[in-house]
């Protein structure tokens, strides 16, 4: 079967995560071709290479590190007309050489439009979706409101009509549309297959806020041992050590650590929360899934939710680290086994 896979550009959550299913997908005999932009182009073209085309795609602007609305829709705007001409010259390109069967959406528009336009199967695979198919039962700060509505609406629009939708989510929700079917997080192979416990660092990743502002804040304790990944240093001062990226040395902390501090990315959360590691979230703002991430996060009795990275929240966090340890405990997930079952089903179902 010949499959289209869509993967966004913004972010590398959704790269990383497509990658096992493709891996999946390729294992079972079918043949792929992949569209994205961006990093997450460049990261899917080495691991596939000859299956990857380059597309234009959305992309956030941020300042202060917070999202900017103003500035990425400008941005976005901008580009939208060569990106368009572009994009179009690469939908023909799919069509003449490859010709696809059905269409996989990983939240991306270009195979989105790609499967209407030749009226393709298409299959939804994503997280966001849990915020339209999904009921929230979760109490949203006046602040988060806004966005909130902002975030859905955009998540209803973006890949209307799917023949399914499979929801990937860390939390239990209650489907409410149909045609949908909510699955745990994908998990990539090096984490499976990593050795898990609690050693006595705690690892944090870490790629919106100030070098200065982190160090500052973990040196206020300075009983605790902080590994600090995604800021590009490499140095110890004190209790801090600043760590290049390495892909083992990440898994391999990560595994070993005694708890995490992150914002809300989703599969970070979801990689923590399979190595039963207390989660200390703290959201990017104006994201409302990453926010959404993280009200779950406390809501699950996982970790907890701050507004910003501070010692005194700190201090509380880990003052309830053993309560957010029991939880996690409970915590059960086979594997992909549940999503990789149902998509094979899928993929019988719905293509001849």
């Amino acid at each position: 079967m010949k499959v289209l896979y869509g993967v966004p550009g913004e972010g590398m959550g959704h790269a990383t995560r497509s990658k096992v299913v493709i891996d999946h997908l390729i294992k079972k005999g079918h043949q792929l071709c992949v569209v994205s932009s961006g990093r997450a182009f460049q990261f899917l073209d080495k691991s596939f290479p000859g299956k990857v085309i380059e597309i234009k795609g959305f992309h956030f602007a941020y300042k202060n590190a917070e999202v900017s609305k103003m500035a990425t829709f400008m941005s976005n705007f901008k580009s939208a007309g060569k990106n368009i001409i572009y994009n179009t010259g690469k939908k023909i390109l799919i069509q003449r050489s490859f010709s696809p069967d059905v269409v996989i959406t990983d939240f991306e528009s270009f195979s989105f439009f790609f499967a209407k336009e030749h009226r393709l199967p298409i299959i939804s695979i994503d997280n966001m979706q849990v915020m339209d198919r999904c009921i929230l039962y979760m109490i949203i700060s006046k602040e988060e409101k806004s966005n909130y509505q902002l975030a859905k609406n955009i998540v209803k629009a973006k890949v209307l009509g799917c023949d399914h939708y499979l929801v990937s989510s860390f939390f239990e929700a209650e489907i409410e549309k149909k045609n949908t079917t909510l699955v745990p997080p994908i998990i990539r192979e090096s984490i499976l297959n990593a050795a898990r416990f609690n050693g006595k660092h705690i690892l944090m990743y870490q790629t919106s806020s100030s070098l200065r502002t982190v160090k500052e804040t973990l040196q206020q304790l300075p009983n605790e041992t902080f590994f600090v990944y995604g800021m590009n240093q490499d140095y110890t001062e004190g209790n801090v050590t600043f760590k290049p990226f390495s892909e083992d040395g990440f898994i391999k902390d990560l595994a070993s650590a005694k708890a995490v501090i992150a914002n809300g990315g989703f599969s970070f959360i979801s990689e923590a929360v399979y190595l039963k590691k207390p989660v200390y979230s703290f959201p990017i703002h104006n994201q409302f899934e990453q926010w959404m991430n993280a009200a779950y996060i406390e809501k699950s009795c996982y970790g907890r939710h701050f507004d910003t990275l501070q010692p005194d929240g700190l201090k509380s966090f880990l003052y309830d680290l053993s309560s957010f340890e029991y939880k996690l405990s409970q915590y059960q997930q086979s594997g992909n086994e549940v999503l990789f079952t149902k998509l094979d089903s899928l993929l019988s179902e719905l293509t001849p």
